[in-house]
This record gives C-alpha cells, structure tokens and sequence, in this order.
C-alpha cells in the first residue's frame, strides 16, 4: 500500500508544481457548492489519477480541487466513496492517506445525515464530536505499514476539540442552529429501519450516516487532526417515519450548504 500510496502523491506532485496544501477538505453528498468559494489553481479528474478510486455515484464529480480558502492552501474532495459502493476499506480511504502525504495539517470532513435525536430537525447542522462505528470493516486491518502510523492509535479524541468548540463560537455568533453531537456509521445503502432508528438512539447516536468514520479512523492513524460536521437532512424519530428520497436528501442539503460554508470558511481562516 505504501508504494502505491508513493506512486500516486508523486503523480499529483507532478501535476500541481510547488503547490503544497495545509488543509484537506472532504466534501460529502450534495455539499460540493463549497468549491464555488475556492480560487482554484489546479483540478484534478480521479480518473486520471493513478490507483485513486473513483466514486460511482452522480451526485459526487470525483475532482481533486487545489485553490486558496479563507487565505489558507487547500485541496478538497469533490465526491467521497463509500463501503456501499463495493470499495474496501483501504480504497476509500486511501485518498486520505495521499492527501496527508501531499502536506496537509488538517483534515475537514462533512456529510449528509439522518437525525436521531427529537431536538435535532431536518435541516439544522451537527458538528461531530465522537463516533461510533457499527461498520463491519476497518480500514486498519491486515498488516501495519509504521510510516503510516501506529499498529494501536489512539482514538481519545477523534474530533479535534478545539476546533469544535470553535465551530461553535462561529455557528452561534452567526445564529446558526448548530449542533455538536455522536455519529453512527452503518453501511447502507439503505435507509433505517424504524426500529433500527430506535436501536441507534439508545446505543447513544444522535445522527446517522455512512461514510465519514473510515476516513476519521486513517487520519487518526497519521496523525492529522479532524474537524467533521454534518447536515441533517431527514428525521428518524416519531411515531410514523416519513419516507425520504434522495432527491430530498440533497434539495435539504443544497439549502443548508451555505449555512456550513460559512462556519468552514471562518473556522479555516482561524485555525
């Protein structure tokens, strides 16, 4: 893994010059408007890149973009993978491990999500401070590559503290409805059942989604902090569940994405 990790951060290198990014942004369904704030520099096809794995879905464009945020050098995911597409755990989140290699100090991960929590509505944001992982894989399995990380990390604190409360701070000064709370990860790609919705919320979950953790898990293991924050963009509470589509997903997420913009940006030009 390591040498095709090497081989692929080489070819990137080789595309963007001396750009080198202090920040990582992985952008998740229906949130991609975020690149519209970037004064981009250089885009990158995931299919032309070699070994990079190209996400499936339509929804998510599968560019690597390189520009300026909020003053800082970044480069941003535009389009995730998942578990439920058919990639191992190693695939989706070997672009972390490039990104990491490509210099970035910090990783900045959003996602779209169901609420579990009554006090948590359609539409509101909800910055992630711990997780739990109910997916049947982890990207850390088989043998441990030391000059990615330790056999053993430590997951005391998977989402940087800091950065939360700061998020916070911006979220409340801009009268912002926004969260902190636990994320549960499942596979999908089917949506929760009512009595799996229940089932998450007494384990202690107040949103659940399907990507995300695999990703936090890898950088965790190279040492890169994590900011992650969700939109919550459907209810699994109630007596009667209301049947979701994806195309309500991403209009409720399409609607917040400003919201979550601006507390990313301001976080980013902080930090």
């Amino acid at each position: 893994m390591l040498e095709s990790i090497e081989k692929t951060t080489a070819y990137i290198k080789s595309r963007i010059g001396d750009f080198e990014p202090e920040v990582g942004i992985i952008l998740g369904t229906g949130l991609g408007g975020l690149v519209r704030e970037i004064e981009v520099e250089k885009q990158l096809m995931y299919s032309n890149i070699p070994d990079f794995p190209i996400s499936t879905l339509e929804f998510h464009s599968g560019k690597l973009i390189f520009g300026m945020l909020a003053g800082k050098k970044v480069v941003a995911m535009q389009g995730r993978l998942h578990y439920y597409e058919g990639y191992s755990m190693q695939q989706i989140t070997f672009p972390v491990r490039v990104l990491k290699m490509l210099g970035i100090k910090t990783l900045f991960v959003s996602n779209a999500s169901g609420s579990l929590n009554p006090d948590f509505k359609k539409g509101d944001l909800m910055i992630i401070e711990d997780h739990i992982n109910l997916q049947p894989h982890n990207p850390l399995i088989g043998r441990n590559e030391e000059a990615l990380g330790p056999r053993f990390p430590d997951m005391s604190e998977p989402y940087k503290r800091v950065l939360t409360a700061k998020a916070l701070e911006i979220a409340k000064a801009n009268n912002i409805i926004c969260h902190k709370g636990v994320y549960v990860a499942v596979t999908g790609p089917n949506l929760e059942t009512k009595a799996e919705y229940k089932y998450l919320r007494i384990i202690g979950g107040d949103a659940v989604g399907m990507s995300t953790v695999p990703e936090v898990i890898v950088a965790n293991h190279m040492g890169l902090p994590v900011f992650a924050i969700s939109v919550l963009t459907d209810e699994g509470f109630g007596e009667v569940l209301t049947p979701v589509s994806v195309e309500e997903i991403l209009a409720v997420a399409a609607e917040a994405e400003p919201k979550m913009t601006m507390i990313l940006k301001e976080l980013i030009a902080g930090f």
